[in-house]
């Protein structure tokens, strides 16, 4: 009898979506340079710990997979972790590496890198991790409704 290969569920989910947008591709739609601009507003705000900012950024239904390797299950459970001092960066860089669309959903990939304010003694001074963004716009408004970003290990 023959072997049957499957795909694993994620990827015929993103086989079923529209050609990834990276950052070396051109042009770029309406609905990318809103997202990329909103990527960087989302990203300033982690960095300067501007709540309201996260409020209007981040649905009330927003899950994160955090690399804390936890489950943050809403908007609150992640704010309440800024407002506690555990989300704080002295710098945080994010690079795109991809984008795809589908209807009314974004997702966005790639890396970043933090140094938090207040590293604890023999943590490394800067960490490396890979996100997943996925916002999902309603009327005219773009909201993130779920992350993962996980730490890259070091050699």
């Amino acid at each position: 009898m023959g072997r049957r290969c499957l795909k694993p569920l994620g990827m015929l989910l993103l086989a079923s979506l529209p050609a990834v947008t990276t950052e070396s591709q051109a042009p770029v739609s309406a609905d990318e340079k809103t997202i990329r601009a909103l990527e960087e507003q989302e990203r300033l705000a982690v960095l300067n710990e501007d709540i309201a900012a996260l409020e209007r950024l981040w649905s009330e239904q927003f899950i994160v997979n955090n690399p804390q390797n936890e489950v943050s299950p809403d908007r609150g459970a992640v704010l309440d972790r800024v407002r506690r001092g555990l989300i704080r960066y002295s710098t945080f860089e994010r690079r795109i590496e991809a984008i795809r669309f589908d209807r009314d959903i974004a997702i966005v990939m790639g890396s970043e890198t933090v140094v938090p304010k207040a590293a604890a003694a023999g943590s490394p001074p800067s960490v490396q991790r890979r996100f997943t963004n996925i916002w999902r716009k309603t009327g005219d408004t773009w909201r993130v409704v779920a992350r993962h970003a996980n730490v890259i290990a070091t050699k």
